[in-house]
């Protein structure tokens, strides 16, 4: 379950990121990032170069694989071994957003005091690995061994550029959606401890967070540990999150925050915030019956899209970020509100 944790994931509306960017253009990314959110969030820029592409970011470094210039991956399964270290070679392609932001944060007159990022994390990098022919025995190992020392070399590169400031740090596991599938190469509680590692990894120095784009089951995800759980609030996934209430409120109740992804990103696209405040509001009422607690609820929130935008456009990551920040002010004026009224 992680070591005791240090940091206190914030609140009250406050918007983050999720996933990639769509800009092809390296400084109107990073411009575009750190304005468009509450915490400004270190982004992926898969368009502009695949080498930013989630699980090929994570190989780099990992003996026996080699990233190409243009994002292709050669695996040589003969020379992966989980005993031999991982590089993290920051000056790679894969990381040029990451060094780049950090580069005109730390110019600002007012440097970021809290800054969000995400790595893929060892079950949904494992199983890219045993997809390309690493044994399973291997393949989960070295997936363990990369995403940590991914981890520490990315926070000790933020704590250099910005001292002090707080990180927000998101594992990324897409895979663990299909956590409960037949097929799933995993036993459950396997997957779960996986991340769970990962999770402790990061406590020590910075919130961690935990994002799995779609349905998922939640409850698992929840027993894993993090400190910030991302829920896709506008998709199926509100449904099952509902029946999952009674865990939820446990989660709030120790302190968990919820990053409710209220903003869709796959389908047709909010042009105002009505409808996200809406569905995100009768996702809380359908909770509070649950069980959950309405203050919590709110003051332990923050708003982000559903998941990341890299096949959308820079106008329609405008867009959404306009409505999440919009939608984030509302959730802010509920729960100040509730405090006031609670005289806390």
């Amino acid at each position: 379950m992680g070591t005791a944790k240090t940091h206190q994931a914030p609140g009250n509306g406050i918007t983050i990121g999720i996933g990639s960017l769509p800009h092809r253009d390296l400084a109107q990314a990073i411009q575009f990032a750190l304005g468009a959110t509450g915490i400004p969030t270190i982004p992926s820029l898969p368009k502009r170069s695949p080498a930013e592409g989630l699980i090929v970011q994570a190989m780099v470094g990992i003996p026996g694989v080699t990233v190409g210039q243009y994002g292709a991956i050669a695996v040589h399964v003969d020379r992966v071994d989980p005993m031999r270290p991982v590089t993290t070679d920051l000056q790679h392609d894969a990381f040029s957003a990451f060094r780049a932001f950090l580069e005109a944060a730390a110019q600002l007159p007012e440097p970021p005091t809290a800054v969000k990022w995400q790595l893929v994390g060892p079950v949904t990098l494992g199983i890219a690995l045993l997809r390309a022919g690493v044994p399973v025995h291997d393949a989960f190992d070295v997936a363990i061994r990369a995403v940590r020392s991914h981890l520490q070399s990315l926070l000790d590169a933020v704590d250099t550029a910005l001292p002090g400031c707080t990180q927000i740090v998101f594992v990324d596991e897409p895979d663990m959606a299909h956590l409960t599938d037949a097929a799933f190469p995993l036993a459950p509680d396997t997957a779960i401890d996986l991340v769970s590692g990962a999770l402790a990894a990061i406590e020590t120095r910075a919130v961690s967070g935990l994002h799995v784009c779609g349905d998922a089951d939640w409850p698992s995800l929840m027993s894993a540990g993090p400190q910030v759980l991302s829920v896709p609030a506008p998709s199926g996934s509100g449904a099952s999150i509902v029946q999952s209430g009674g865990y939820l409120q446990q989660f709030l109740a120790r302190g968990g925050v919820v990053a409710w992804g209220a903003v869709i990103t796959d389908g047709p696209i909010s042009t105002t915030v009505e409808r996200p405040w809406r569905q995100l509001s009768e996702l809380w009422c359908r909770l509070v019956e649950r069980g959950c607690d309405h203050l919590l609820l709110r003051q332990q929130s923050m708003i982000s899209p559903e998941c990341g935008l890299g096949v959308h456009s820079p106008a329609v990551a405008e867009r959404v970020f306009r409505v999440a920040g919009e939608l984030g002010n509302r959730v802010h004026d509920q729960a100040t509100a509730s405090r006031f009224v609670l005289g806390a």
